[in-house]
């Protein structure tokens, strides 16, 4: 089944109740027995509901897993992941990741006895020579956030997996249709579906996907014993923006390539930081792992006066946190999405003052340009 197809029929189909088409929201915690020790396949929302079932279903079934696990939250999501390590374990991720990533992983992770160590990924023999007789998991992101580093998913995985490890790749930025990292290797992949998934900006969420069925059952086992699980309505909202998401993501992408490729014309922009630039150091393996560039947009402007200039006048692009909504976002890395990140370490990575990420929308590409244009006018 093509991906268009999968993302309007993956997951259930009409309800078997009802027939109707749409999975229903079901509100409810509890589940009548149909006898005394005899259940009728749900208990308890925590352990499992309806609605979060299919959802799971649909996206399992469009990233190529065989299980899957809804949380509620793309950070819920990861720390689920960090439980899969013992105390004394170790982790090595991407050094150019999500800044609430790294905040997790300095913090909390680090506090239960899980060390945490970071590398540039790109460089496969840097990269090979961070692990470590403790190392049981990699966590990488493809492209990087904010900075649009692409990694090389297929030879990471070959590495880790010959010293032992499972390999986690954050695939919020391309979706399930435009990368799919468990055919390159990954054993897990993680998503903050409240981008492009759900693709509205009205719900919050997360969901780990799993090549292994026994590394599904155990993420289940974690779910329902912490308890940080999506709620029905969250579900619904996901559910319902999945079926668009391929339509959306072709829109999503073709004003990412337009905007790109304004911004590296225009004179007052330092550089741009998009895979799909010819000029990008990775833009020819991009090309053989991605099935698209997306729609994630980083630009330096040289000084923070200038992005703060430019994200002010900004007047199609709002100025917010978060990505993947229909609307189009601009993000200033530095004081928001990686403001947790020590500003030693973000201007070792690059995360510069200057340094500002779109979120480009579905909007005409023509108007976003002219938005950029008139605000870098003014520089």
């Amino acid at each position: 089944m093509k991906q268009k197809t999968a993302c309007v029929h993956a997951g259930s189909g009409p309800d078997p109740a009802t027939g109707a088409v749409n999975t229903p929201i079901y509100a409810t915690s509890t589940y009548a027995y149909a006898s005394f020790g005899q259940h009728r396949g749900w208990e308890y929302s925590r352990t499992a509901n309806p609605t979060r079932t299919a959802l799971e279903k649909a996206v399992a079934e469009l990233e190529g897993g065989v299980d899957a696990c809804a949380f509620a939250s793309g950070m819920a999501a990861i720390d689920a992941v960090t439980d899969l390590l013992q105390p004394g374990e170790h982790i090595l991720a991407a050094h150019n990741l999500y800044g609430g990533t790294y905040r997790l992983f300095t913090t909390v992770t680090s506090r239960h006895g899980v060390a945490v160590s970071f590398v540039d990924a790109t460089d496969l023999e840097q990269f090979a020579a961070a692990f470590t007789p403790a190392t049981r998991l990699v966590f990488l992101e493809s492209p990087t956030n904010p900075l649009m580093a692409v990694i090389d998913l297929a030879e990471a995985s070959r590495i880790a997996h010959q010293r032992g490890a499972l390999v986690v790749v954050d695939n919020t930025f391309l979706s399930p249709i435009l990368q799919r990292p468990l055919e390159l290797g990954a054993d897990l992949v993680v998503h903050s579906t409240t981008k492009y998934l759900n693709g509205h900006s009205d719900a919050v969420g997360g969901v780990v996907i799993a090549k292994d069925a026994a590394l599904g059952q155990e993420l289940h086992r974690i779910q329902n014993a912490a308890g940080a699980v999506m709620g029905p309505f969250d579900a619904y909202l996901v559910l319902r923006g999945i079926r668009t998401l391929a339509v959306r993501m072709a829109a999503h992408e073709e004003g990412g390539r337009q905007v790109a490729s304004f911004l590296a014309q225009h004179p007052k922009v330092h550089r741009v930081y998009y895979p799909g630039l010819p000029s990008h150091p990775q833009h020819q393996l991009a090309c053989k792992q991605q099935r698209g560039f997306g729609a994630m947009v980083a630009f330096d402007l040289g000084s923070l006066e200038a992005a703060r200039q430019v994200a002010n006048r900004l007047r199609l692009f709002t100025l917010a946190e978060s990505l993947g909504g229909v609307e189009s976002l601009v993000a200033h890395p530095a004081t928001m999405t990686h403001a947790s990140v020590p500003k030693e370490e973000r201007e070792r990575l690059g995360i510069s003052d200057g340094l500002l990420r779109l979120s480009v929308g579905i909007e005409d590409p023509a108007d976003l340009v002219a938005d950029l244009e008139q605000a870098l006018a003014a520089l």
